[in-house]
């Protein structure tokens, strides 16, 4: 008896084994099931042929262009190409112009324009429509892995701040707040950074830069004097001219006048000085004595007829013997 209820409790135990399995193995017999009719719904009608895949949002693309445009006046063609950028939704970034002179240089405007990125295509129609391009180029540069790791970099920098935000309200030691509060001011600042290149860069992409130069091919006619009032007031006009280029050149080269003046008169005394030395050295000696003079008779005469000869003595000889005369009688 006790051996029956033993087998029957085994054969309770083995049955309520059986249908656990089995109804574990019933749902996932469904969900293939349904996994499979799902399947077949969605690829049952195969691929469809020529669709174009989406444009990933990731995608980020700075628009950069040049067009020359050759017009007849350049400054009107300046402004209606500033309101067409205006229009657009853009603005205008950098203006510079030139008028035309008499001395042959021909009148040019140049624009940087920064035009939204979806009306480019209308707004580039409409410049081109204000003259005859001569030139038109435009770039197209990828930067979607830049934007990325600058979005990368700005999230971590946030969690690290929020992080470190965090203990700072659980701190309980000065040196610990000190060193919380210099982390976070430290990664608040490189957030900053990268926040201001992350608008710069968004800026780059959604405004495409345009750079528009508008110039005239025709010279500017020099209309010369007619009367006698024109003629005066541009003579005066090149009198004037002349003489404040020649101010200018006075002031520019005034320093160097200055400098070349000071070396000059120091130059000169140093001269006059070594010469005023040796003037004065020259005046310090003592004169040579004269030489003496000898009395010496002449021919035989008389006596009272006699004259002085003055003789000069010859190198060798001394002053005290006779030279003979010259006209002594043989």
């Amino acid at each position: 008896m006790h051996r029956m209820r033993r087998g029957l409790s085994t054969v309770a135990v083995a049955a309520a084994i059986v249908l656990g399995l089995a109804g574990c193995a019933m749902p996932g017999v469904q969900d293939s099931g349904s996994q499979g009719d799902s399947a077949q719904s969605a690829g049952g009608g195969g691929p469809v042929e020529g669709a174009v895949p989406e444009k990933s949002s990731d995608t980020a693309v700075v628009t950069t262009g040049r067009m020359l445009i050759s017009v007849d006046d350049p400054l009107v063609a300046a402004d209606k190409a500033g309101t067409i950028a205006l229009d657009a939704g853009g603005r205008i970034d950098g203006r510079r112009e030139r008028a035309g002179d008499r001395s042959g240089g021909t009148a040019r405007a140049e624009l940087v324009l920064r035009i939204p990125a979806d009306g480019l295509d209308k707004a580039r129609t409409a410049l081109a429509e204000l003259g005859t391009r001569t030139e038109t180029s435009f770039e197209a540069e990828d930067v979607s892995s830049s934007r990325r790791d600058l979005d990368a970099r700005i999230k971590t920098l946030q969690t690290s701040i929020a992080r470190y935000t965090g203990w700072l309200a659980t701190a309980q030691k000065t040196s610990d707040l000190l060193e919380l509060e210099k982390a976070i001011s430290e990664r608040q600042t490189e957030l900053e950074k990268l926040e201001a290149e992350q608008r710069a860069l968004d800026d780059r992409v959604s405004m495409a830069t345009v750079t528009v130069v508008l110039f005239s091919d025709e010279t500017p006619v020099t209309a010369s004097p007619r009367s006698f009032g024109e003629s005066l007031a541009a003579g005066w006009t090149v009198f004037a001219g002349f003489w404040a280029s020649t101010g200018l050149a006075v002031a520019f080269a005034l320093p160097w006048l200055i400098v070349i003046a000071l070396i000059t008169g120091v130059a000169v005394w140093l001269v006059r000085r070594r010469r005023r030395r040796g003037a004065e050295g020259a005046t310090g000696r003592a004169p040579m004595p004269p030489a003496p003079r000898a009395m010496v008779p002449g021919p035989a005469q008389d006596p009272s007829t006699r004259s002085a000869v003055t003789v000069t003595p010859v190198s060798g000889e001394t002053t005290g013997g006779e030279a003979p005369p010259h006209d002594a009688p043989r």
